[in-house]
């Protein structure tokens, strides 16, 4: 089973969707052919008080479609080198995203953005196929046992918020 997400996946309260991801598969399709992998690691930026947020400071030209409705996609280049890949969540106006950390096989989320080829031209584009990226349930059920939550990486500068686990991947397994 097949099924592209729906915007109305993405209109929901971040930490649900963040959890709700893992699992699901990042598509893209270039020159006809698609690049399919799982998702399984995942940060939360939640709203306006969130230090770690590129909101934190209020809209800016950057960062303007995290204030849009969820659903649509906010790449953001970092270190003048690197691409990342995040979706916007939640109700308009309300500045969340989820950025994407990793996929199977794929840990750091420049090196997913650069697997998937990320860049501008994704901005504010909805998380549909029409944009050609977009994310599939392919009915893979992660259970909350399954699922670990951490402090996010690298936002040491965020005060409180450093050590929120707002950090969701889906836990290695230990059995094998």
């Amino acid at each position: 089973m097949k099924k592209v997400l729906p915007l109305s996946f993405f209109r929901r309260a971040g930490p649900l969707v963040a959890r709700e991801i893992l699992g699901k598969y990042l598509v893209i399709k270039v020159r006809g052919r698609e690049l399919t992998l799982q998702i399984t690691d995942v940060e939360l930026y939640d709203g306006p008080e969130d230090r770690a947020s590129h909101a934190h400071r209020g809209k800016t030209e950057r960062n303007k479609v995290m204030f849009a409705r969820g659903g649509v996609w906010y790449p953001y280049f970092v270190y003048g080198m690197h691409w990342l890949l995040n979706i916007v969540v939640g109700d308009e106006d309300y500045p969340a995203a989820i950025l994407i950390r990793g996929v199977e096989g794929i840990n750091g989320p420049a090196r997913v953005a650069r697997a998937f080829g990320v860049s501008k031209k994704f901005y504010g584009l909805p998380t549909t196929h029409t944009s050609d990226i977009w994310i599939e349930d392919r009915g893979v059920r992660i259970r909350s046992s399954q699922i670990e939550r951490l402090p996010r990486i690298g936002v040491h500068y965020a005060g409180e918020w450093t050590h929120k686990p707002l950090r969701f991947r889906i836990a290695e397994r230990k059995d094998l």
